[in-house]
């Protein structure tokens, strides 16, 4: 792996990987929902439609032509911390794919024509996979009531009245501020060179100008959370209840050393596959639960979520799912966690990393994703070892300071009581 900065600002990272010819082309901009403006939720989302319209240069759709001809892969995501866009496609095609991405970086045509159209595909987008989804209705409502503060309680598509009133100024003036190589990251992995690359960013990214200085991305932070709460949802198409529970935690970034590390062990632990506590207890042992699973958002720009979550089974009532959950919890935190089960756990993100080191888009996303969040390639070389570090005291300690009953949010989802009957 090797970097450098193009004279714009823009970094570049580059993972040579010969195993096969294919090569992934990222480009990660450090812009997501919950840097938008008050009142502008889902224009971080809205770009990445309007990122393959027509360019100055190119028309609308020829971008994904040309993809599609060589037998290519392309897409885009949203997150709450980045966009980033991607191909995937052969080495002989990177000189195409690093002139088309320059070129939208700063050439697309923002008329009210295309911003229209493209804001109606986005409302469909909205309600077809969320207000037509009571799961995930819910999981809106939870976010929006886990952070009182940060922005990360707004939804990444954004609130449905904001998207309404997006207009093409708002877009010129995200586009403008945001989309230039100084606030990007290049990330080239799979079947090349770092000279090709550094010669092949240089005449396409490398021409551009660099864009208005930014600043720190300091965003409205959590207060301390000091109450519990709880949100329901009914709703008749709901067939099993379900729940999940929430707490605010640090992230990779803002934790104190070893924190972080030690609560992504305590979630593999807790409820990381067939071999978790949850697991092993409410589905193996007892046949109460249809689901359970514990995760950790570790990689994201400020504090972050630790949630639990699980379904019955059968006549048992979620109730019981709950403090079932509760309780394997609260062991952990009383008890801790055995030598063992910690070992098997390291064991198993050891072979994750490899996993996701194994192909050329899993070594971009994992790079990308790091470094568009505020991490460093040191921090993500130094990370297996400092996983092999953690302690059992450390995750036991980070689940009591962390995994708190009256700093949660619980969730319900219910079927309606007609539909109970």
């Amino acid at each position: 792996m090797s970097s450098f900065t193009l004279g714009n600002g823009m970094e570049v990272v580059v993972i040579p990987d010969h195993r096969a010819p294919v090569v992934t082309h990222m480009v990660w901009y450090k812009i997501g929902s919950a840097d938008e403006p008050p009142g502008k939720s889902g224009i971080a989302h809205f770009f990445e439609h309007l990122m393959f319209k027509a360019t100055k240069n190119h028309p609308t759709g020829e971008f994904d032509r040309k993809v599609s001809e060589i037998g290519g892969d392309a897409n885009a995501f949203t997150s709450d911390d980045y966009t980033a866009y991607f191909q995937t496609v052969s080495p002989e095609a990177l000189p195409t794919m690093m002139a088309y991405e320059s070129d939208r970086m700063r050439n697309l045509i923002l008329t009210d024509d295309v911003i229209g159209p493209e804001r109606d595909v986005i409302l469909e987008e909205r309600g077809s996979r969320v207000d037509n989804d009571p799961g995930a209705l819910l999981s809106e409502e939870v976010d929006a009531t886990l952070y009182q503060n940060h922005p990360y309680r707004i939804p990444v598509i954004g609130w449905k009245q904001e998207i309404e009133q997006l207009n093409r100024t708002d877009a010129v003036t995200f586009y403008d501020r945001y989309y230039a190589p100084n606030n990007a990251v290049l990330v080239v992995a799979g079947d090349i060179t770092l000279d090709k690359v550094k010669e092949l960013a240089e005449q396409t990214y490398g021409s551009i100008a660099k864009g208005p200085d930014l600043p720190p991305r300091i965003r409205p932070q959590e207060p301390e959370q000091n109450a519990s709460r709880t949100v329901t949802l009914t709703d008749a198409r709901v067939s099993v209840p379900s729940f999940s529970k929430r707490w605010v935690v640090p992230s990779y970034r803002t934790a104190q050393p070893g924190e972080a590390e030690a609560l992504d062990l305590l979630s593999e632990i807790l409820g990381g596959g067939t071999r978790s506590r949850l697991y092993q207890k409410l589905i193996v042992q007892d046949g109460s639960a249809s689901s359970v699973g514990a995760f950790y958002q570790g990689t994201m720009y400020d504090s972050t979520a630790f949630g639990v979550y699980g379904a019955p089974q059968g006549e048992d009532d979620l109730s019981g799912i709950e403090k079932s959950v509760d309780a394997e919890i609260a062991r952990i935190v009383q008890d801790g966690v055995t030598e063992d089960e910690l070992a098997r756990a390291k064991t198993r993100f050891r072979r994750g990393v490899i996993f996701a080191r194994d192909n050329s888009s899993g070594m971009a996303n994992l790079y990308g994703s790091a470094l568009a969040t505020g991490l460093t390639l040191e921090d993500i070389e130094a990370w297996p070892q400092r996983i092999e570090a953690v302690t059992a005291d450390q995750v036991k300690a980070v689940a009591a300071k962390y995994l708190v009953p009256g700093k949660s949010v619980a969730g319900y989802l219910l079927p309606s009581p007609e539909a109970a009957q």
